[in-house]
């Protein structure tokens, strides 16, 4: 049994008969212990004291006179977007009815990082008691952005915030330059291909409140082998952290949407028949929508493209008359800078559900 990610709140959770996630005050409490609402010097003595009023009892509610009691502007201002988060969860009764509305309402005014604290920890709840690093690792990418990084004729997904601390702190260059060797720990960045082998390694960093990712995900589809004299032959990458992504996606839209899909990955798309698609990023919502009109597309952008994805329904009863049956495909981009942020509303949104035709 793994314990992993335990800055997300999901043990200051409990569930309902549905299986979803209940907030209460032990997680509002935890909510209350970020950073962003962590007392500093400066603090006022208004500041301190609301801040422990609301330790104390973190469902209480909040006057305007409180608020407007703050000296700093700023603190003002987190304080408010908190209680507005805070309020909003309750209502909602679970983190995932609390997700649902803030997709499909566009999430304005909730900050990003509110958004993937409540991601991270619907995944703990769904994910828990795998034993799979690769399926957990491949998870973060719904709430982490990444970096992308082409090493050969691999695909390697690193954590963005990790690296680029580590860039900041000890001033090494480009990523591929030291990716010279995948198999071999990186001196000082220490960055590892994860695998079976680094499993272990995965499960104490994941375990640790307020660690980083220095375990590299394998994005590859098929690896080259040169067996000399010019000779070279492709092996399917087994171990594919493609391949647990796309388990995770299955499991995202089971969980939430009680849809059940198998989702495997796929390198290119070849189906006259191509009737729907869904970006699973901006970078990918936009190069989907080209292919799909024929308009011309450029070599760059193609190859900013770390994958497609094959998406069918087990139940066609539950798509939309019009395309009942058909393929539905996914694609998966970094930008211009090789950042990978998937956007894990689009699956949720923009499926071919009968309910929503």
């Amino acid at each position: 049994m793994q314990d992993f990610w335990p800055d997300c709140g999901f043990h200051a959770l409990t569930r309902n008969a549905q299986g979803w996630l209940v907030p209460g005050a032990d997680h509002v409490r935890a909510l209350l212990a970020r950073p962003e609402l962590a007392l500093v010097e400066e603090s006022c003595r208004a500041e301190k004291a609301l801040h422990r009023r609301l330790h104390d009892e973190p469902l209480r509610g909040v006057s305007a006179a409180e608020l407007s009691a703050l000296r700093d502007p700023d603190a003002r201002d987190n304080y408010r977007v908190f209680l507005d988060f805070r309020d909003a969860l309750l209502a909602a009764g679970t983190l995932e009815a609390w997700l649902l509305q803030r997709f499909r309402g566009g999430a304005i005014g909730t900050p990003p990082l509110f958004i993937d604290q409540v991601v991270a920890a619907v995944l703990r709840g769904m994910l828990d008691g795998s034993a799979d690093a690769l399926e957990v690792r491949a998870a973060e990418l719904l709430f982490r952005p990444q970096r992308i990084t082409l090493e050969g004729d691999r695909v390697l997904a690193g954590d963005q915030a990790t690296l680029d601390l580590q860039h900041q702190t000890h001033g090494f260059g480009d990523l591929g330059r030291l990716l010279a060797s995948a198999k071999t720990p990186l001196k000082g960045l220490d960055l590892r291909v994860l695998n079976d082998e680094h499993a272990p390694g995965f499960w104490a960093d994941a375990a640790r409140p307020g660690a980083g990712q220095r375990h590299l995900l394998d994005l590859t589809h098929q690896i080259s082998h040169d067996i000399g004299h010019g000779v070279k032959f492709q092996l399917v990458n087994a171990r594919s952290g493609l391949k647990a992504l796309a388990g995770v996606l299955e499991k995202w839209v089971r969980h939430l949407l009680g849809v059940q899909l198998a989702i495997q990955p796929l390198q290119r798309i070849a189906d006259a028949q191509w009737r729907w698609h869904v970006g699973l990023d901006a970078v990918s919502t936009a190069l989907l929508n080209d292919l799909y009109e024929g308009r011309e597309v450029e070599a760059e952008r193609l190859r900013r493209l770390v994958s497609l994805f094959q998406l069918d329904f087990a139940d066609p009863a539950e798509m939309r008359r019009d395309v009942a049956g058909k393929t539905v495909y996914l694609g998966l981009s970094m930008n211009d800078q090789r950042v990978l942020r998937l956007k894990p509303q689009n699956l949720l949104l923009n499926l071919p559900l009968a309910s929503s035709s």
